[in-house]
């Protein structure tokens, strides 16, 4: 299916890594012009360099602060520079701190907030005029299943989370008809973050090999744990006029796991 994305400009934040860089290099072979922001200079290079061997669009990666107002309206304004414009913009960011709420400090509440909560409304208030302007403007949050079911030992993402949703189902009213505002719940992921976790349930002896590990979260009806790329797939779909009747939807992407 072609999405007509090429030639479209794009904003993924945080997304050197991950959701948000499966995110990024779906838009990328779609031919749209595509910036990344991060916080690694060693993980922003490499994502220049794998973007642009992806496909035909321009390539903007930065190093950026999303929990610092000044450094996301910097990042936009370059976006727009960059491409003369701005088209869709994917809202993606690093989980916060795991824990059980009497373990977790008030300072990592207030972080968590800036992380998962400010840095959305920062960057789409300095995106907004410009994906208005658009024929095609598009905000999609990477956010998780966590805003619908609790995980245990996440406080954090499961309090903190859920008012993306509320402010994503605002955002779809306050900004129709020109700007469609919708979220994704991703559920497990092999991503770096849980290649990690299971890496190190090997070297603990909790699991035999990296597959058993794997496995062991593969608690969704599908049977299996989700490729980044497939929550890319449902981010660019989301910003393309293919789904043009979306707006304020939390879309599950999660192999069926949640029961509510």
């Amino acid at each position: 299916m072609d999405l007509e994305l090429a030639g479209n400009a794009v904003l993924c934040t945080a997304a050197t890594s991950g959701l948000g860089r499966a995110s990024a290099e779906r838009f990328a072979r779609e031919g749209a012009d595509v910036a990344v922001c991060g916080t690694t200079p060693e993980h922003v290079a490499e994502t220049r360099e794998a973007l642009e061997g992806i496909g035909d669009g321009d390539v903007l990666a930065v190093e950026a602060d999303i929990t610092d107002p000044d450094e996301i309206e910097a990042l936009v304004e370059e976006t727009v520079d960059r491409f003369g414009g701005l088209d869709h913009v994917v809202t993606s960011a690093g989980g916060p701190a795991p824990g059980p709420f009497m373990e977790t400090t008030e300072r990592q509440w207030y972080t968590a907030y800036d992380l998962l909560v400010m840095s959305v409304v920062w960057t789409t208030r300095a995106a907004y005029p410009h994906l208005e302007a658009s024929d095609a403007g598009t905000v999609v949050n990477i956010t998780s299943s966590s805003v619908r079911e609790v995980i245990d030992d996440l406080v954090l993402s499961n309090a903190v989370r859920r008012a993306v949703i509320g402010l994503m189902k605002t955002q779809a009213r306050e900004f129709a008809p020109e700007v469609r505002v919708n979220a994704v719940l991703p559920g497990t992921h092999e991503t770096p973050r849980i290649e990690e976790i299971v890496e190190s349930g090997v070297e603990r002896g909790e699991y035999d090999s990296y597959e058993e590990g794997l496995e062991a979260w593969s608690d969704a009806p599908l049977g299996r744990v989700g490729q980044p790329e497939e929550l890319g797939d449902v981010v660019a779909y989301l910003s393309s006029a293919r789904s043009s009747y979306v707006t304020g939807t939390a879309l599950a992407v999660d192999g069926g796991m949640m029961r509510s």
